[in-house]
């Protein structure tokens, strides 16, 4: 009857108890995906440490004690309350077979735990969440829990394909609790994401965003930067940011992305929009005459304001845009109409989420016309009565810059579940492109045309180098774009505050074949004039300058020395000028009576104590000095150099020779010879210019280049403009 009571009654009661006894099941983590930048450096990645856990039935009468000892060895941050000896104590009272003592230690603290070698407590191999570059795109990145959950940006919004599947570990365990043997269930990992941010460029921007920070005292600051052709957001940086290793101390403040939930009016910056919607749907021109009426303009009531500065009256659009004018851009919106401004509003993708692949993305706020006020059209066309996000700013400026058509800016590349190493997945390093994909991403469309596009490029070029955005000049580049500053509303007063304000900057370079665009946003700046033209504009320069150099994006105007940066090292140890002469006859074998010898031989010292006085020059040579360097360069090609040229009288001036080039037999080694034939070239100038651009250059007209160094052109044999053969190798040093 006892035989029958156990084996049939009770069968599954014991089975289960003798299955706790002799059985220990454990769930076994899955290895969280990857998060990449396009170049395939690690930005988030996972990596096995030791948690440290007891079995509270094995302590027996000694829980007290060992939560004691085991507290001195791993609750070493004081703050952390999880390791603390009450709350050891109190998991140990309340479970009898698992307890957890401490999670992901550190290397140091298991072998500790080792060493003490208590009954009872065991260490488990769990994977933890790394981040290589500690706090770099920290909003964008996001950071997970200790269960392994994502908790902000993209490991919040990608949690399920990141995480994986779990596996489970089942092992037989004997009287002793030794382990007999075990089956297993592979986890199945998660999947890894490419992201179009460049880590080396997401450093600059942030960089440069937190010294001005410093140097403002400002509250928080943004910088997206964008192709303006794909839409891809090559960085995002936001200040202050949070280090996602260290969780205990962090300050729940800083983890807001920004750059995608933060909404606020833009002020000037927004004036892009009226501006190219008169320009494109109501005829008009950067050059007609808009009436500004010396600053002030009275509307149903309400009077709106320039600056208190500015008192324009009739000016071209193109000068009110370049300075600003809040009258000018009201009066291009009362053109376009409530309507038409609405719908280009929205074209540029204001009033609706841009999709981009980060949590938490607002609407931003624009109403319809139905709902505005009778000026409301006015504020709008400032940038009032109208909240935008970082992200939709820099996707308007990119429409602008990229002939017309808005693309939703993303920064997902791909996931996959191949790993760093597989041969199919291959970095894709970013190269600026200058025209659009033949397939635009979903969602993409033309709000402006072309014509209007380039037209509003040249305006906003001339912003820069003539009006409130003078600090966004690049050295070696041309730039453009927009300065705003914009009052905030005081909650208290529900008014607009005088002392809080927001500066922002948003353009693009270089301005003929747009590489980047870039949105610079700082609220409430302390110090400091707090405009946008003198608090954001610098961010966007230094940011600007420094990604076009590390793309290896050609300069399109001419380098010039900064008074702040000190003369590269290597300018101060050069060779003279002999060296690179004897080197040009050298590569090319020149004769010692070759002509092209003296003409770049240093000039003989005069014999007389009193300086040679200075040529005078003619009328001429004023006038080659205007040129620019392309069209002087065709005109000596021509042979414009040894013409004469008619003076403002009429008359004939003195010509201008170049050296003369006699034809000759060059040999060279292994037989071969360069026939000097009669067709000549000017040598153009490389100051200033990139290897590959120096390249590009000479072999455009048929001339080889011998480089020496690196860096940048800084002197080259023959000089530029002496008529040489073609084929003939030039010598250019480059320095840094």
């Amino acid at each position: 009857m006892r035989l029958t009571w156990l084996q049939l009654i009770k069968s599954s009661e014991w089975e289960h108890r003798a299955a706790n006894q002799q059985q220990r099941t454990f769930e076994v983590a899955p290895r969280r995906g990857v998060l990449y930048d396009r170049n395939l450096r690690e930005l988030a990645m996972t990596v096995l440490v030791d948690s440290v856990y007891a079995v509270p039935s094995e302590l027996g009468e000694n829980r007290a004690g060992a939560a004691e000892i085991l507290a001195k060895v791993v609750h070493a941050d004081p703050t952390d309350n999880f390791t603390s000896q009450q709350q050891m104590l109190a998991r140990f009272t309340a479970s009898r077979n698992f307890a957890w003592v401490a999670r992901r230690v550190d290397a140091e603290t298991a072998q500790r735990v080792r060493e003490l070698n208590l009954k009872g407590v065991y260490l488990q191999k769990e994977f933890k969440r790394f981040y290589p570059n500690n706090d770099l795109g920290a909003q964008v990145l996001g950071y997970v829990g200790s269960d392994d959950a994502g908790l902000g940006g993209l490991e919040l919004k990608f949690d399920d394909e990141m995480h994986g599947a779990p596996g489970h570990m089942l092992t037989a365990l004997d009287a002793k609790r030794h382990v007999m043997d075990s089956a297993e269930r592979e986890p199945l990992p998660g999947e890894n994401l490419v992201l179009s941010i460049d880590a080396n460029i997401q450093y600059m921007a942030e960089r440069a965003l937190d010294a001005q920070m410093e140097k403002v005292k400002a509250a928080h600051g943004t910088v997206v930067v964008q192709d303006p052709h794909t839409g891809q957001v090559l960085a995002l940086a936001i200040s202050p940011r949070f280090n996602p290793n260290d969780q205990k101390h962090m300050d729940s403040s800083v983890l807001q992305n920004l750059a995608v939930s933060d909404v606020y009016e833009p002020g000037s910056t927004f004036k892009l929009v009226a501006y190219s919607a008169a320009i494109d749907s109501a005829g008009v021109e950067p050059t007609d005459i808009v009436d500004c009426q010396g600053g002030a303009m009275t509307m149903f009531g309400r009077t709106l304001h320039d600056d208190k500065s500015d008192h324009f009256g009739r000016v071209t659009v193109q000068y009110a845009l370049e300075h600003s004018s809040d009258v000018g851009a009201a009066k291009m919106a009362l053109k376009v109409g409530n309507q038409k401004f609405y719908e280009y509003m929205r074209g540029f993708g204001f009033g609706d989420r841009s999709g981009i692949e980060l949590p938490s993305e607002t609407r931003g706020l624009l109403q319809a016309p139905k709902k505005w006020g009778a000026t409301s059209i006015l504020s709008m066309a400032i940038g009032q009565e109208v909240g935008v996000t970082p992200v939709q700013l820099v996707s308007m400026v990119s429409a602008i810059a990229n002939g017309g058509v808005y693309i939703p800016p993303r920064i997902l590349l791909q996931s996959t579940d191949e790993m760093k190493g597989d041969p199919r997945l291959q970095p894709a390093a970013y190269r600026p492109a200058n025209q659009l994909p033949a397939n635009l991403p979903e969602g993409s469309r033309r709000v402006i045309s072309e014509m209007t596009s380039a037209k509003m490029r040249k305006i906003l070029w001339g912003t820069v180098t003539e009006g409130t955005g003078s600090q966004a000049k690049l050295n070696g580049y041309t730039s453009a774009g927009k300065t705003g500053t914009a009052q905030k509303i005081d909650v208290a007063t529900h008014t607009y505050s005088h002392t809080k304000l927001v500066a922002s900057f948003a353009g693009f370079a270089p301005v003929s074949n747009p590489a980047i665009s870039i949105a610079v946003v700082i609220d409430t700046p302390t110090l400091g004039t707090r405009y946008g033209g003198t608090t954001s504009a610098p961010v966007f320069a230094e940011v600007a300058q420094q990604v076009l150099e590390y793309l290896g994006v050609p300069h399109d105007q001419p380098l010039t020395k900064t008074k702040n940066v000190p003369p590269p090292v290597e300018e101060a140890v050069t060779s003279e000028p002999d060296d690179l002469n004897a080197m040009f006859a050298e590569v090319n074998n020149l004769p010692a009576d070759d002509p092209l010898h003296a003409a770049n031989a240093p000039a003989p010292q005069q014999q007389s104590a009193l300086p040679a006085p200075a040529p005078t020059p003619s009328r001429s040579e004023n006038a080659l000095k205007l040129l620019p360097a392309k069209v002087l360069a065709a005109f000596k090609a021509n042979g414009g150099t040894s013409s004469t040229m008619p003076d403002a009288a009429g008359g004939q001036t003195a010509a201008l020779h170049a050296p003369v080039v006699k034809p000759a037999v060059q040999n060279l080694e292994r037989g071969a010879v360069i026939v000097d034939s009669s067709k000549r070239v000017a040598v153009p100038s490389f100051d200033g210019n990139g290897l590959r651009t120096v390249v590009e250059q000479a072999s455009a007209i048929g001339l080889r280049v011998e480089p020496v160094g690196s860096g940048l052109a800084r002197e080259q044999v023959p000089a530029a403009g002496t008529m040489v053969p073609v084929g003939t190798q030039v010598v250019v040093r480059f320095t840094r």
